[in-house]
C-alpha cells in the first residue's frame, strides 16, 4: 500500500522535470531567435547600403576610393576626402580623450576622497547623456570663435617647428579638422572614462594594499597592478570611444567646415563621411544619392573593422591571461 504514494510522487517529479526541460528548450530557442535578429539586422543594414551604392561602388570601383574629386554637377564622386576627414578627426579625438579619460578614472578610483567621487562620476554620466547636436551647437557658437583666436598663436609657435609646422598652417577661421577633433574628444571622453573607472573598480583591494605594503607608490600600483588586471576593459573603452567618434554626425557637421579637401593642415576645413551624408542626402538624386549611400557602406565597413580588431585584441589578451 505504501508503494502507491511513492510511485505517484516519482511520476509527478518526472512530469515536472520534463516540463522544466521543455520550458528551458523554448527559452533557449527564444534567446537564439533574439540573437539571430540582431545578426539579421546587421546583415540587412550592410546589404541595403551596398545595394543602394552599387551604381558607384561597382561602376567606379577603386577610383571611388582613391579619388578626392566630389562634384555633383559633373557626377564626379570620390570618397577619399570624407574617409580622410573621418579618420583624422577620430584620431585627434582619441589622442586627446584617452589620456584625459585615464586620468579621470584613476583620480576617481585611487586619489579622490569619498565625498567627491559620487558627484564627479554623476557629472561624467550626465555628459555622456547629452545629445550630439548640443555639442555641435556649443562647438559652433562657443568653441569655434575661441579657436579662431587661438589658431594664430598655434601658427606662430608650433607652425615654426620643422615638419610639425605644416599641421598648423592656414587661416584662423576656427572651423577645421582640429576643432572637430577636439569636440569629438569632449563627446567620447565620458564613455571612455566611465568604462575605465568601472574596470579599475573591479581590481581587488587586497592586491593594491599588498603592493602599497611593499612600498610601492600610487603610480607603481596603477602601472603594475591596476593596468595589467584591467587592460581588457581599458582597450574595450578606447575602441568604444573610437566607434562613437567614427560615426558621429551632427557635432562634426557643425564645426568641420564641410569642404572636400585633403590637406596636411589641421586648421583647414574638411569633411567626413557622416557630415557629407547629412548635408547632401536630402537633395541628392540618381548617381549623387548612390554615392552618398556608398559612403554609408564604407562607414559601416570601417566601423565594423575597428570593432572586429578590438574583439580580436581582447580575445588575444584573454588567452594570454588564461595561459
Amino acid at each position: 500500500m505504501s508503494s502507491i504514494p511513492a510511485i505517484a510522487v516519482i511520476s509527478s517529479t518526472d512530469r515536472r522535470s520534463r516540463a522544466d526541460a521543455r520550458h528551458d528548450a523554448w527559452f533557449r530557442r527564444l534567446l537564439k531567435v533574439c540573437a539571430l535578429l540582431v545578426l539579421a539586422a546587421l546583415l540587412g543594414a550592410a546589404l541595403s547600403t551596398l545595394w543602394g551604392g552599387r551604381e558607384v561602388l561597382f561602376g567606379q570601383g577603386l577610383h571611388f576610393l582613391t579619388s578626392a574629386d566630389w562634384n555633383p554637377v559633373t557626377d564626379t564622386y570620390g570618397a577619399l576626402a570624407p574617409i580622410f576627414g573621418t579618420l583624422v578627426t577620430s584620431l585627434i579625438a582619441l589622442v586627446l580623450a584617452v589620456p584625459l579619460s585615464f586620468g579621470i578614472a584613476l583620480f576617481l578610483t585611487e586619489i579622490a576622497p569619498t565625498w567627491l567621487r559620487g558627484p564627479v562620476a554623476t557629472a561624467i554620466e550626465l555628459l555622456a547623456s547629452i545629445p550630439s547636436i548640443i555639442y555641435g551647437m556649443w562647438g559652433l557658437f562657443v568653441f569655434v570663435p575661441f579657436m579662431a583666436r587661438v589658431e594664430p598663436g598655434l601658427s606662430a609657435t608650433l607652425g615654426r617647428i620643422p615638419l610639425l609646422g605644416k599641421l598648423f598652417e592656414g587661416p584662423p577661421i576656427g572651423l577645421g579638422l582640429l576643432t572637430a577633433g577636439i569636440v569629438l574628444a569632449v563627446m567620447i571622453l565620458p564613455f571612455i572614462s566611465s568604462v575605465m573607472r568601472e574596470g579599475f573598480q573591479t581590481v581587488p583591494n587586497r592586491l593594491k594594499e599588498s603592493s602599497y605594503a611593499l612600498g610601492s607608490t600610487t603610480w607603481e600600483v596603477v602601472w603594475d597592478i591596476v593596468l595589467p588586471y584591467t587592460r581588457s576593459a581599458v582597450i574595450g573603452g578606447i575602441f568604444l570611444g573610437l566607434g562613437r567618434a567614427l560615426g558621429e554626425t551632427m557635432a562634426v557637421t557643425f564645426v568641420l567646415g564641410n569642404a572636400y579637401n585633403i590637406t596636411s593642415s589641421l586648421l583647414m576645413p574638411g569633411t567626413s563621411i557622416s557630415s557629407s551624408i547629412a548635408n547632401e542626402f536630402n537633395e541628392a538624386v540618381g548617381t549623387h544619392r548612390s554615392a552618398l549611400i556608398a559612403l554609408g557602406f564604407l562607414l559601416f565597413v570601417v566601423t565594423f573593422v575597428v570593432l572586429l580588431i578590438s574583439r580580436l585584441m581582447l580575445r588575444r589578451l584573454a588567452k594570454r591571461e588564461g595561459a
